[in-house]
């Protein structure tokens, strides 16, 4: 096949490519330039679209000699995850930028274009498998090394983009297999650290580089019965579950800390309560999307038995879930938690599994707790 092989400098993409170049497939490398001004060097291991891992692909393309090319999706990447991103926590939504660089850039844009170019398939080096049923249908499953497993952030890949999508590490069984790999080819990523949180904060200082793009305002923080505490600088800044920061002043009667349980952004105000309180048992979620053929359940509206996840490392949780039509006209994902999940906040995102496989995702739109109400805080 002719593959584009997707190059973020890292070894994981690397040594996906290189096993597709031995494989016989026709392979062109190519390094996405997400930032009109990237910064020159890695902050140890933060970040992921800077010159020195451009020149890192740069140097596994010559290595393994196939042609390399810097595709500019900086407008894209700003319009579609930067600044949805702003707007997700302006709304006091906890957005994963991620999700949305896969859903929207990578496997939206990038393949897009790949497609349109000719090539077959785009070449990535996710931990994750895309499998068939017996029509031949594609399915997204977990890789073979769960503590590395990435099928979560792909959970937004669609039938159509499945069909299209190439892990070569999905059977790979650790990734120092794939370090010790990439030394044995020459690749001098072999021993580069992987990178993290989000790459365009490259400091790691979400706080404070929201300040400098949402308008913060004095709020009330309130307790889970709606007494006032304190004081806040700006509700955007903080997020469902958060321990620290909240400089309160004064502890809870019982001597025990206070987190955060819910923000609401249209009045400004931040409600904090025990740890107990964080506990969930039902998520709605909006926005979504089927990796793969729908189960028949989905489409008849029948209760399904799955696992639920929410964090990329998060472990999943038992779940019974369907679909259902809101009083607003919109399709939603009803997961019901028969065992609750703590500290889980609007807007990230729910990847339902049956077993290995990946069914879809969806946007969590609001998260409840029979432990409390919140509609009586006001």
């Amino acid at each position: 096949m002719k593959v584009l092989a997707a190059m973020s400098g890292g070894v994981d993409s690397a040594v996906a490519a290189a096993r597709a170049v031995e494989a016989g497939h026709d392979v062109v490398g190519v390094h996405l330039a997400l930032s009109r001004m990237p910064g020159t060097l890695r902050t140890g291991s933060r970040g992921c679209c800077t010159l020195e891992d451009s020149n890192d692909a740069w140097r596994a393309c010559d290595k393994l000699g196939i042609p390399y090319y810097v595709w500019d999706f900086s407008d894209r990447f700003a319009e579609d995850v930067v600044d949805d991103f702003v707007a997700e926590y302006e709304a006091g939504r906890t957005p994963n930028p991620c999700m949305r660089c896969n859903e929207k850039i990578k496997f939206a844009a990038l393949l897009e274009k790949a497609l349109a170019l000719g090539f077959d398939a785009v070449c990535t080096g996710h931990y994750a498998k895309v499998l068939r049923d017996e029509q031949g249908n594609p399915e997204l499953h977990r890789a073979a090394d769960w503590a590395k497993d990435q099928s979560y952030v792909l959970g937004v890949l669609t039938h159509e983009q499945l069909e299209h999508c190439m892990f070569p590490l999905a059977e790979t069984p650790s990734k120092a297999e794939v370090r010790a790999e990439a030394a044995a080819r020459g690749l001098t990523v072999a021993n580069k650290p992987d990178s993290y949180d989000i790459c365009f904060i490259p400091d790691g200082d979400t706080r404070g580089w929201l300040a400098e793009r949402i308008e913060m305002k004095p709020g009330e923080i309130v307790d889970h019965e709606g007494n006032q505490l304190g004081e806040h600088e700006g509700a955007q800044a903080f997020t469902v579950g958060q321990r620290k920061g909240l400089r309160l002043g004064r502890p809870a009667a019982d001597g025990k800390p206070r987190f955060v349980l819910e923000i609401r952004p249209k009045e400004n105000k931040v409600i904090v309560g025990p740890e107990a309180l964080l506990a969930v048992d039902q998520l709605r979620g909006i926005r979504i999307s089927w990796a793969g053929v729908p189960i028949a359940e989905v489409l008849s509206g029948e209760t399904f038995e799955c696992m639920v996840q929410v964090r990329a490392h998060g472990d999943p949780v038992a779940a019974v879930a369907h679909m259902e039509r809101s009083d607003e006209g919109r399709d939603e994902l009803v997961v019901n938690l028969p065992e609750g999940m703590r500290g889980v906040a609007p807007g990230q995102t729910m990847v339902v599994y049956q077993g290995s496989r990946v069914l879809g995702q969806a946007t969590i739109d609001s998260a409840r707790s029979s432990a409390w109400d919140s509609s009586k805080v006001n």
